[in-house]
């Protein structure tokens, strides 16, 4: 038997793999700072020249492992959240409006639409958390333990998803501003900052007599605010003249001594981004 030489067969070639990076993936131009997902791979060692395709496999695999999922608790997840990260991040569910951060509807839209998965979202968010940018203004650790899976899993359960949140979770947190209006009573004002942390104070409306005022603002949310008062009916914009204004505390209470006349005026913080994300109320002056 004559044996005959054949040449090795090659194996097909498999099409090449496509990454393509979406604008989830760029920088935040409005903040200058990186959307999660982009933080999360530039955190990615240089020197090992880790492939993208490996950085974005092993987020999603820390999505899917993260320890005690099915046992995280959503209410305290939103509490934990609003008074701990909605002053600097935007989160349409939680009604917080946080500029200093990322918008996290916005962060990770366009990556869910291409159909990544929600355990995945949990896991960088529970990442970042954990482990900040060290180039930003967030603090390690800022929640941690069973709390800091509760806000993850919060967040992953309601970023960039329609609607509202419904049930015990949709009373986790009062709604900013809706609490009775703030009455003067001998000569003091007083207007509380949002306990739980919301950019708003516990009522939007507020009424005195014409004459010498202390307004006081009692803070005790951890997050830095102030109390300045303007004439006219201003809003989220400055419109009037402003008259006076408290210092700026994080937990206490601050106080200023104005003389008020009949009409109408602005409360407002003066943080920057607190009043334009809702931070402001009316007076009213009889």
């Amino acid at each position: 038997m004559n044996a005959r030489w054949e040449p090795a067969r090659r194996a097909p070639k498999r099409p090449a793999v496509r990454i393509v990076f979406r604008p989830l993936m760029g920088r935040d131009k409005a903040n200058n700072r990186r959307p999660p997902l982009a933080r999360a791979m530039r955190r990615a060692p240089l020197r090992a020249a880790v492939p993208a395709s490996l950085v974005l496999l092993a987020l999603g695999a820390a999505g899917c492992s993260v320890k005690g999922a099915d046992n995280a608790n959503l209410i305290v997840g939103k509490q934990q959240f609003v008074a701990k990260c909605g002053s600097c991040h935007t989160l349409a569910h939680a009604s917080t409006k946080g500029i200093v951060g990322p918008n996290l509807d916005e962060a990770f839209r366009a990556s869910l639409e291409e159909g990544a998965k929600r355990s995945t979202v949990r896991g960088i968010v529970e990442q970042q958390i954990q482990i900040p940018n060290p180039e930003g203004a967030m603090p390690k650790n800022l929640v941690s333990g069973a709390k800091r899976r509760d806000v993850a899993a919060y967040v992953a359960a309601t970023v960039a998803k329609p609607g509202k949140d419904t049930g015990l979770v949709a009373s986790a947190v009062a709604a900013p501003g809706a609490g009775k209006p703030a009455v003067e009573k001998g000569g003091k004002l007083s207007i509380a900052a949002n306990a739980s942390g919301q950019l708003a104070y516990e009522s939007t409306k507020a009424s005195a007599t014409a004459g010498p005022v202390t307004v006081e603002m009692p803070n005790m949310s951890g997050v830095n605010h102030n109390l300045a008062l303007e004439t006219g009916e201003g809003g989220a914009a400055p419109k009037g003249t402003k008259i006076g204004a408290t210092p700026f505390i994080s937990k206490g209470v601050a106080k200023v001594s104005v003389t008020l006349k009949p009409g109408t005026y602005t409360f407002f913080c003066e943080v920057p981004g607190h009043r334009q994300a809702g931070m402001y109320g009316t007076l009213t002056v009889k």
